[in-house]
C-alpha cells in the first residue's frame, strides 16, 4: 500500500470517528429539538383537539390580529424588553468594570453577592418580591413609616407600578448573570491598556468607554441577544408574580401560551401560531444584533 493510500485511509477513519461521535446527539437534538418545532408549524394550521382536529391554514395567524389579549400580551413583553435589558446590560457592565479592578477588597464577596440572585429558584424569588410589595408588605411598611405614605400602596393591583416590579425583579435576579459574562472578557484584557491609558491622561470614563466597551463587543453582543431571547419568552415572573394581572396587564405572550394550552379550553392549534410569532420576534430581532453589533457583518 503507497503512502497517499495509507493517508487517505487515515483521513477516513478520523472523520467516520468524528460521525460516530455526532450521530448520537445529532440523533437527540434533531427527536427532541427539530422535529417537535416541524410538529408545532404543522400544528399551527390546525383547529381542534385530538382526532377532531381539522386543517384551517392560516386561521390561527388572522385570529391573533383580532386578539386583544394577544396584543396586549405583545405590547407588555416589547414593554419589558425595551426598558428591562439595556438597563440590565449597562448596570452588569458597570459592576464588571468596578468588580475588576485590581486594588478593590473583598472583591469575591461582592462578586457572589451580585451573582446570587441568579442561583434562587424563580418560584422563590417572585413569591419574595410579591411579599415585599404586598399591601401590608416590607416595602409599604417602610413608606409609611417614613411618612412618604399615609396607606398601603396596592403595588401589583396598578398596571404600571406592577410591571415596574416585574422590571426590577427581572434587573435584580439576571444583573449577576451577565455581570459573569463580562466579569470573563475582561479578564483576558491587558491590565497594561489601562495602566497606559491612566499614564496618558485618559479618566475612569474615557478607559471605560475607549477600552472596555469595544473590546467586550462580541461578548455584549452575546448578552444582548440571550437577555432579548429570555425577555421575550419571559414566563415565570408573570405567572408568579402577578398572574398576569391586573385585567391581562402584565400577561407575557408566553403566559398567554399557556393559557391557551392548559388553563382554558386547550387550543394547541393557536398556541402553537403564536409560539411562532415569538420564534420569528427571536429571529429577526437577533439578525438586526449581528447586523448592528457583529463586525462581520459590515460593508
Amino acid at each position: 500500500m503507497s503512502k497517499s493510500t495509507r493517508k487517505l485511509s487515515l483521513v477516513k477513519r478520523q472523520k467516520l470517528t468524528g460521525w460516530i461521535f455526532l450521530i448520537p446527539a445529532t440523533i437527540l437534538i434533531v427527536a427532541t429539538s427539530f422535529y417537535p418545532m416541524f410538529r408545532a408549524f404543522l400544528l399551527s394550521f390546525k383547529t381542534g383537539i385530538g382526532a377532531n382536529m381539522k386543517w384551517v391554514g392560516f386561521y390561527n395567524y388572522a385570529r391573533m390580529i383580532k386578539d386583544t389579549v394577544f396584543i396586549q400580551s405583545l405590547k407588555n413583553t416589547f414593554f419589558y424588553l425595551i426598558i428591562q435589558v439595556p438597563i440590565m446590560l449597562i448596570l452588569a457592565l458597570i459592576l464588571a468594570s468596578m468588580l475588576n479592578d485590581r486594588n478593590l477588597k473583598f472583591k469575591g464577596i461582592f462578586r457572589t453577592a451580585i451573582f446570587l440572585p441568579c442561583a434562587t429558584s424563580l418560584v422563590s424569588y417572585a413569591i419574595i418580591f410579591r411579599s415585599l410589595f404586598a399591601v401590608d408588605g416590607f416595602v409599604n411598611t417602610v413608606l409609611i413609616k417614613l411618612g412618604i405614605l399615609s396607606t398601603g400602596y396596592n403595588f401589583l393591583g396598578h398596571p404600571t407600578s406592577a410591571k415596574i416590579i416585574i422590571i426590577i425583579a427581572l434587573i435584580w435576579r439576571w444583573t449577576g448573570y451577565n455581570m459573569v459574562f463580562y466579569l470573563a472578557g475582561l479578564q483576558n484584557i491587558e491590565y497594561s491598556l489601562y495602566e497606559a491609558a491612566k499614564i496618558d491622561g485618559a479618566s475612569p470614563f474615557q478607559s471605560f468607554w475607549r477600552i472596555t466597551v469595544p473590546l467586550l463587543r462580541p461578548i455584549i453582543l452575546l448578552t444582548a441577544i440571550m437577555s432579548t431571547n429570555g425577555t421575550l419568552q419571559l414566563f415565570d415572573e408573570s405567572v408568579n408574580l402577578t398572574n398576569g394581572g391586573p385585567a391581562n396587564a402584565t400577561i407575557t405572550m408566553s403566559h398567554y401560551i399557556y393559557n391557551m394550552s392548559f388553563k382554558y379550553v386547550p387550543n394547541f392549534g393557536y398556541a402553537a401560531a403564536m409560539s411562532y410569532i415569538i420564534f420569528l420576534c427571536v429571529a429577526i430581532l437577533a439578525f438586526i444584533q449581528m447586523k448592528v453589533g457583529d463586525k462581520r457583518y459590515e460593508g
